[in-house]
């Protein structure tokens, strides 16, 4: 069923020149996929005309009327409808995958490229659009065909999908071939073509609609698609009503890279506007009749092919199989580069359009996504890819490549992604979420069917659990997909208000409770240091007074050996020659002691140490002529002094 719809939107876009994939399948899923209902929603404002149209003035039916038939030989003859029967002009009329039965086999068109010295020749049926003949082109020379331009067509092909039948070829054609690059490389070498490609153009656009100017910048490498997509999110005009001025005159196509384009660099100055629309033809009649078109839709459903449907075999002669890289490796063991290495091989496949996919191992998704606290927390979003189903391409291609889903996705989801086309990669992927999430959410992975592959697993944190909240399986639509993204994004902004309110609860009782064990611990810190003020001054105060006792008894000690040492006080009237010593001390009174001439200085001093006295706390002053006698030589006599019979000297403090 996918595989036919994308025929259907194939042949739509054929017929109505709309490249934008998104706007063709809203009037496809509008006309719920009848191809004709949706031609006709989509031509009276749309900006080209069917292919079949060769004048406006001429009506719908009347141009199907004079539709030209081949006359080659290898194609069955078409029998010419008849002019008085509506029913069978519509009926002949139809695109769509089941064509009737008298112009089921196309012609044969046979193209003669000729690129370099040599002439390729490839055959193709007249039913197939211009990118089936490119990826043929590609096959056969290499050359991509985002970089072919085609020179020869008698009638230049306005879209990739434009059928050929539409351009009325002839049998034969001859088309020369020439890649972008060998154009651009007239002036710019190839050497330097890599190194345009990393510089950043900054592109100066005049929005002639809003009046506004945009500074864009743009790797060399982007195409100028991604320009006109990108000015299409902020104009609001689709890529195919945009008209530019600016480009250089050698740009033929879309797919031309800004280093291949010839714009200047570093800026450059373009300007865009919408196309006018054109005014609708009042004599165009609706291609399905009104006394039709109720038993024609049922017609149009029904895809049956006929069984004159038989398509020589030459057809698919120049057609050459390739083998699919796989988006991860057999047999991955690390998660991390499993992760690299499907994140590089998916937007190689389908395209810069993708979500942006986490790198690193499950349980590194989980903890980014649900376990963080509840304000910072996302949902996690498991994308599982299976290249053998059916419905990878479209879900790869148009949903998850959707501009709104991937909004949707960016603002809440962690995306991980991972390939089980290997049996050994599917069960390295449930032994993770096994020891991550438990065996219920291990099992409910292994038991999703493989024919609804590929899905989305959404995981969310709720109520201290980490769970799968839904699966979106690969048969959805858009709508539906946006449908269930939004209401598993609205079910977990529910749970987490509810979670950081409870998070905001307990962080106020934890804030109390640490200040009060901080008040507590402060208090407690300075009783501490009052208790250990206290001791260490009672500690000084010990130590002062053990030092003052041993100070005393040092004092008293030395005292006491001095007075063992002091000789005897000569009597009065012992002799002449007796010296009168008397000592003024510093509180005024006076000690008087004789001593015989000989007797050394430092006889004095003890004896004045005997008194209490010190001569480390004191010092011994004669009156004439003024001395410190206490800084003289201890071993001078008194005579050597000259003491006078009657000598007295002062006691002062030091």
């Amino acid at each position: 069923m996918a595989g036919l719809r994308d025929e259907i939107l194939a042949d739509f876009q054929g017929c109505t020149g709309i490249d934008d994939v998104g706007d063709a399948m809203k009037y496809l899923e509008e006309s719920n996929w009848d191809l004709l209902a949706a031609v006709n929603l989509a031509m009276p404002r749309g900006t080209q005309q069917l292919p079949s149209e060769m004048s406006p003035d001429i009506e719908m039916i009347e141009e199907i009327e004079r539709m030209p038939h081949s006359s080659s030989s290898t194609s069955q003859t078409v029998q010419e409808p008849k002019a008085n029967s509506k029913m069978d002009v519509v009926e002949n009329s139809k695109p769509g995958t089941s064509k009737p039965k008298n112009c089921a086999k196309g012609r044969m068109l046979t193209f003669h490229v000729n690129y370099l010295s040599t002439v390729y020749k490839i055959n193709l049926p007249e039913f197939s659009c211009l990118r089936d003949l490119k990826q043929l082109i590609w096959e056969k020379t290499n050359i991509p065909p985002c970089q072919q331009h085609l020179h020869g067509w008698k009638k230049v092909p306005e879209t990739l999908y434009t059928p050929l039948q539409s351009l009325y070829l002839p049998k034969e054609n001859t088309l020369y071939l020439s890649s972008t690059t060998e154009e651009v490389d007239v002036t710019t070498d190839n050497s330097s073509l890599s190194e345009h490609m990393t510089q950043t153009y900054t592109l100066n656009i005049q929005d002639e609609i809003h009046k506004k100017t945009y500074n864009l910048k743009f790797l060399g490498s982007s195409t100028i698609l991604d320009v006109k997509s990108g000015i299409y999110a902020l104009i609001d005009v689709p890529v195919r009503n945009q008209q530019w001025k600016g480009w250089p005159s050698s740009v033929q196509n879309d797919s031309v890279m800004l280093a291949q384009s010839g714009i200047s660099y570093p800026e450059h100055d373009l300007s865009v506007n919408e196309l006018p629309m054109k005014e609708e033809k009042k004599d165009v009649i609706d291609l399905a009749g009104s006394d039709s078109s109720v038993d024609e839709a049922d017609d149009v459903e029904e895809f049956d092919v006929p069984e004159s449907f038989n398509i020589e075999d030459d057809i698919f002669v120049d057609f050459k199989s390739t083998k699919i890289e796989r988006l991860m490796p057999e047999n991955v063991i690390d998660e991390t580069m499993g992760t690299l290495h499907f994140a590089e091989e998916f937007e190689k496949r389908y395209g810069a359009a993708h979500p942006e996919f986490f790198t690193g191992k499950f349980k590194d998704a989980v903890k980014e996504s649900c376990l963080k606290p509840a304000r910072e927390r996302k949902l996690l979003a498991v994308y599982l890819h299976h290249d053998n189903s059916v419905l990878t391409n479209v879900f790869c291609t148009q949903l998850l490549g959707f501009e709104t889903i991937l909004q949707v996705l960016s603002a809440n989801f962690i995306v991980w992604g991972w390939d089980i086309t290997y049996e050994s990669n599917k069960q390295r992927f449930l032994l993770s979420v096994k020891q991550t999430l438990g065996s219920v959410a291990a099992l409910a992975m292994k038991n999703i069917d493989v024919d609804t592959l590929p899905v989305l697993v959404i995981i969310m944190r709720t109520r201290s659990n980490t769970e799968i909240f839904t699966t979106v399986h690969g048969n959805v639509g858009v709508n539906e997909l946006l449908t269930n993204l939004i209401h598993a994004v609205d079910v977990f902004q529910e749970q987490r208000r509810t979670d950081i309110g409870v998070e905001e609860e307990r962080q106020a009782r934890e804030k109390v409770k640490q200040e009060q064990d901080r008040a507590y611990q402060e208090s407690l810190a300075a009783d501490r240091a009052k208790e250990y003020a206290k001791y260490m001054q009672e500690e000084l105060e010990k130590k002062r007074q053990e030092q003052e006792e041993n100070e005393k008894a040092r004092k008293e000690a030395h005292r006491q050996a001095v007075e063992s040492s002091l000789p005897p006080e000569p009597q009065q009237g012992a002799g002449v020659g007796v010296l009168k010593v008397k000592v003024r001390l510093p509180a005024g009174k006076f000690l008087e002691r004789r001593f015989q001439p000989d007797t050394p200085l430092q006889t004095l001093l003890n004896f004045l140490i005997v008194e209490g006295y010190p001569t480390e706390e004191y010092k011994l002053l004669s009156s004439w002529p003024r001395r410190d006698l206490t800084s003289m030589d201890s071993k001078l006599t008194l005579m050597d002094l000259k003491f006078c019979p009657q000598e007295t000297v002062i006691l002062e403090e030091r």
